[in-house]
């Protein structure tokens, strides 16, 4: 058990957090492995190179993931104020969501079940 009010440990919990900019879309419709494509290709990247990959992706996580991105450059812009040009993808993940569970009709009566996949994305800026 942690020692010391609650307060007192919430404090020092705050103190401990990551002040680099993020973003997070939570539920994201695409499996997790159709969002690993996008997300591979921009990682490392500066933040212009990056979207612009995103921008000219045809894949339907590319779309989410640039206004996710969009999102990530103007949290770092007005909450941490830093600079555009100097910012690059630290990181950037997909983990996976609930699994939502559909029934798909079939011959003779009998039903498929169909999965359908959620995801949670996030996305972590730094500075150079």
């Amino acid at each position: 058990m942690a020692k010391g009010h609650r307060s007192q440990i919430k404090r020092e919990r705050n103190a401990n957090a990551d002040k680099r900019p993020s973003a997070k879309l939570s539920y994201a419709r695409v499996s997790v492995q159709k969002a690993c494509y996008v997300l591979d290709a921009i990682r490392g990247k500066d933040v212009q190179t990056a979207l612009g990959i995103v921008t000219y992706n045809p894949r339907y996580a590319s779309t989410l993931i640039e206004k996710l991105l969009k999102s990530a450059i103007a949290n770092a812009e007005n909450n941490n104020g830093m600079n555009v040009e100097n910012l690059y993808v630290e990181e950037c993940y997909a983990d996976k969501g609930p699994t939502l569970k559909r029934v798909k009709p079939r011959a003779q009566g009998r039903a498929y079940r169909i999965e359908r996949g959620t995801s949670h994305i996030t996305i972590v800026l730094n500075e150079r």
